[in-house]
């Protein structure tokens, strides 16, 4: 593909975007962006029965044209090879040079991979999130906040501050 027909494919997923949608039953909504540019996106996740594969995949955003094209581009390709949640963290960011181009990429290495970066945050929290639920942890923190036991950094962040608060003062 020379490059003409690969800036033609980019205007065109930016125009007419067949993936930009909420996805109200998603699993996980993950936000990402690059703030030295302004582009945004948010992933909508949902994942199999199993909780093995992505059953579908949507995105939301705003921002340049490399960024929102290939957000739509990686995610008709995630969601029509119906890709492993282990695929998608897998994935490298050379996949964008092969979807969108090596130019785009080279040029706009932020742009071109923030759909996948976040995409790959959202499979992580489902993963995590399946993990505690399956683990009980879910469970846990809500009896803890229900007896206003705290733990982890929490709990050192409040001894912490009671300790120095028992500190006799020094003088200068």
């Amino acid at each position: 593909m020379d490059r003409q027909e690969q800036i033609e494919i980019l205007l065109d997923r930016f125009r007419h975007p067949r993936h930009r949608h909420a996805l109200p039953e998603a699993d996980v909504t993950m936000p990402g962006g690059n703030p030295g540019c302004g582009d945004v996106i948010t992933i909508y996740l949902k994942a199999d029965g199993e909780g093995r594969a992505v059953a579908e995949v949507a995105f939301e955003g705003e921002g340049c044209t490399i960024s929102q094209a290939a957000a739509d581009i990686l995610l008709e390709l995630v969601n029509d090879e119906r890709w492993s949640l282990d695929e998608v963290l897998e994935a490298d960011y050379h996949l964008m040079e092969e979807l969108i181009g090596e130019e785009a990429v080279r040029l706009r290495p932020r742009c071109a991979t923030l759909a996948l970066g976040t995409l790959k945050a959202a499979v992580t929290k489902y993963k995590r999130d399946r993990l505690r639920e399956e683990a009980g942890l879910d469970h846990v923190a809500s009896e803890n906040e229900r007896f206003g036991i705290v733990t982890g950094d929490a709990a050192r962040q409040a001894g912490a501050r009671s300790h120095s608060d028992t500190l006799p003062e020094t003088s200068s």
